[in-house]
């Protein structure tokens, strides 16, 4: 039996993780960055279980909730190396500007503007917040949070457009088999959404967030989508993070 497929998954794995996070990958390990699209919600999962036991620990040593809150938000920032961030920083400089032919240009531009500052103080603001009204470790929360941002990033890369013909976002529309890639990367979503329902006495809880978060996946890809008229690998990173912030405010309400 040929198993060829195993390692083929293996390396996409690695290169998913190298190339979503700041996670350092041996250079010596084969690494594959061709499709790893789909693997971007799997990614966010490993992300949010990382992000919910630091917090779980800092509530072991004493570090009371708003200092806890402001490190988990900070570490969230560098395990990703800023990649979305910096991506929601670009959009909110490109949307900022009146004349729509001139937002990619504005987008691709290094520098920061105001626009893109204040995006990611709302972004860190909300986020850091929400952790602190949300009870005990937020663990649940966070994977959920990071797996909905990831799988939004993949719905907006099999949905619309691609706005470049070069960059790193290119490559994931390039690449992206459909239906197949949008299965797999659906499967941590729904096996969430099933192992919180089983595991909550209310089974509904865990079917209304995962409901919020497939709403604000969709509703903001196709925001992005109508002021620019498709997507680049910054609105990718817009998507991954508002998706994040606005699902963690959202379970922030007691009947979620």
């Amino acid at each position: 039996m040929n198993f060829r497929w195993l390692g083929q998954i293996g390396r996409q794995g690695l290169g998913a993780i190298a190339f979503y996070t700041g996670i350092p990958i041996p250079h010596t390990w084969a690494l594959e960055f061709t499709g790893i699209a789909r693997w971007a919600p799997w990614v966010g999962l490993l992300i949010g279980a990382g992000l919910g036991l630091f917090n779980l620990l800092l509530s072991h040593l004493g570090v009371p909730v708003w200092p806890r809150s402001v490190l988990v938000v900070s570490l969230w920032i560098a395990i990703t190396g800023g990649l979305h961030l910096d991506g929601a920083m670009d959009t909110a400089d490109g949307l900022a500007v009146l004349d729509p032919a001139r937002r990619l240009a504005v987008m691709a531009d290094s520098r920061t503007g105001a626009f893109g500052v204040m995006a990611a103080v709302i972004i860190f603001s909300l986020k850091t917040t929400a952790l602190i009204s949300l009870p005990g470790t937020a663990l649940e929360p966070l994977i959920l949070a990071t797996v909905w941002g990831r799988w939004a990033q993949l719905w907006a890369i099999a949905r619309y457009p691609y706005l470049k013909p070069t960059g790193k976002g290119a490559m994931h529309k390039a690449n992206l088999k459909l239906p197949w890639d949008l299965v797999i990367g659906s499967i941590p979503v729904l096996g969430l959404t099933v192992g919180l329902a089983i595991q909550q006495a209310n089974a509904l809880n865990p079917l209304s967030q995962s409901l919020v978060g497939f709403a604000i996946a969709l509703g903001l890809s196709a925001w992005f989508n109508h002021k620019l008229g498709g997507q680049t690998g910054d609105t990718y990173g817009a998507i991954v993070e508002w998706t994040e912030a606005l699902l963690l405010c959202c379970l922030t309400v007691p009947w979620l």
